[in-house]
């Protein structure tokens, strides 16, 4: 009957997390395709802007070839002549680029067919001016400037620009409204991803912490029962073992399966944020007037956020602080996993019994935590204990952890007195940590010991896995550990072991 129950129970959770890795693994494609498009919208915005450019900067050098020519009829300086020749040269490139950007738009290169040679007979025109001035022949290149062709192929010239502008700027805002929707589709989806990620979280917690109270609720029956009944014995300690097996083999599955869309969506969220920047930053060059970007100044030069107009602006307020909603819940994520598999992995570690020197050993540990105990202004008092055999690591790990909270959670400016102690009873080794810091609340002597629980005000760091994991270490060894405490009146933690450990791993237990 229990087997059936727990092959149940971990049949849900195998579906459970099944059902999440393929809910993460859709909306981690969903966000590759989205922030792929939101970059191809963007590329073709720039390629928007940079034909408009490629326009203005055509027509500049027109009216600059314009006034160069008409300032070398009226006075005949040779830097007019320059000046009209170093924008005729540019004028050729520009048109050759604004060919090359528009390759793709058969109506813009109708226009430009058109724009050619009209530029061409333009520049011709300009130039035949020149090279009659400097033949004397003031006369003839004046009677040309009077003609209206020359003014009439202008004209025409500025039409056809015009009308590849207005062209432009119908795909321009064609493509920015596109490039906004990829971008806030692929925002939601990151959203919606970050919270399923907890939402799974909290549910493979929930069953880890519901397997281990199913674990203590077996263990404290097991005590109970008539130690002579050994067939009620194994039958309890079957369902221990197995519990325990599933609660590692769940909590591994969850730490490692999980981490990577963990880690696609930071990835996705930190494109997200360095795309966010650069197209904010062309929405507020576009939004001025010509649609060029404002000299470099000092100011400008020193600012790090675009000048955008209002609706522009509240778009980029929302976007940043959606990704920053994202980014706070993948950390908080992340801490969890990594608590999960930190717990995990010291389960699966088999324990090796040898003599230990308690008094030194505590010691030790007083010494790594000194310059931390100098800064609370706290002593640590280490009285005789009593040896014992047992595995030297958890055993570290057990005191330091509870040192270490005795000294987290000192009184503010009351000297700390934190005490170590210990005795021989019955084959056991009692030793007691007393401090007199601010104390725990008697209703949360047995919350403080469950997986991410924490009582009290949470003013200091931690998940919530330390003394649990004293617990389970404790366990393991044979032993028991409870606390004594009131509020403001400092707390005892008694941790009884066996003086002589056995040495039996739960792992090898048949």
């Amino acid at each position: 009957m229990t087997s059936t129950r727990s092959s149940r129970t971990a049949l849900g959770q195998l579906i459970l997390l099944t059902a999440g890795l393929v809910v993460l693994t859709l909306i981690s494609a969903m966000s590759v395709y989205f922030v792929n498009k939101a970059r191809h919208d963007a590329r073709w915005v720039l390629h928007s802007m940079e034909i408009e450019n490629e326009i203005s900067l055509a027509l500049l050098q027109m009216r600059r070839a314009e006034s160069a020519q008409r300032g070398f009829l009226l006075t005949q300086r040779p830097e007019f002549r320059s000046a009209f020749e170093e924008a005729g040269s540019q004028i050729s490139p520009s048109i050759e680029r604004l060919k090359t950007l528009t390759i793709d738009n058969p109506y813009q290169q109708q226009r430009l067919q058109q724009m050619i040679p009209q530029t061409y007979q333009r520049i011709e025109q300009l130039r035949r001016g020149i090279d009659l001035t400097l033949a004397n022949r003031q006369n003839e290149a004046a009677e040309i400037a009077r003609q209206e062709a020359g003014r009439d192929t202008m004209g025409h010239i500025r039409n056809l620009a015009s009308e590849m502008r207005a062209e432009e700027s119908r795909l321009f805002s064609a493509r920015v409204t596109s490039a906004d929707a990829s971008q806030s589709l692929s925002a939601s989806i990151t959203s919606i991803g970050s919270g399923l990620v907890v939402v799974f979280a909290g549910l493979s917690i929930f069953l880890v912490r519901r397997s281990s109270r199913a674990r203590d609720v077996a263990e404290a029956q097991l005590r109970d029962n008539n130690l002579n009944l050994e067939s009620i014995v194994k039958e309890r300690t079957s369902d221990l073992r197995e519990a325990n097996e599933e609660i590692q083999r769940f909590a591994y599955i969850v730490s490692h399966d999980l981490r990577s869309p963990l880690v696609n969506i930071m990835g996705f969220t930190s494109e997200l944020e360095e795309l966010r920047g650069d197209l904010f930053k062309r929405i507020a060059d576009l939004s001025r007037p010509g649609g060029l970007p404002p000299p470099a100044t000092e100011d400008s030069a020193a600012a790090t956020e675009p000048v955008l107009d209002e609706p522009d602006k509240q778009l980029s307020q929302d976007f940043t602080e959606a990704l920053g909603f994202i980014k706070s819940s993948i950390a908080k994520m992340d801490r969890l996993i990594s608590a999960i598999l930190s717990l995990t992995r010291e389960g699966r570690r088999e324990f090796h019994p040898s003599a230990i020197t308690m008094r030194d050993l505590i010691e030790s540990i007083a010494s790594t935590v000194a310059h931390q105990a100098a800064e609370a202004n706290a002593q640590i008092r280490v009285e005789p204990l009593p040896d014992i055999v047992s595995d030297r690591i958890a055993i570290e790990q057990i005191f330091s952890n509870l040192i270490d909270n005795a000294l987290k959670y000192l009184k503010s400016n009351v000297p700390g007195d934190i005490a170590i102690r210990g005795r021989r009873k019955l084959g056991f080794a009692i030793f007691e940590i007393t401090d007199n810091g601010r104390g725990i609340d008697p209703k949360d002597h047995q919350r403080i010991f469950d997986l991410f629980r924490r009582a009290g005000p949470q003013d200091r760091p931690g998940q919530g896995i330390g003394l649990a994991h004293v617990r389970a270490l404790v366990r393991r060894l044979g032993g028991t550990i409870s606390v004594s405490s009131e509020l403001n009146t400092g707390s005892t933690f008694t941790v009884t072991l066996p003086v002589a450990w056995i040495g039996t791993n739960r792992d090898k237990q048949s």
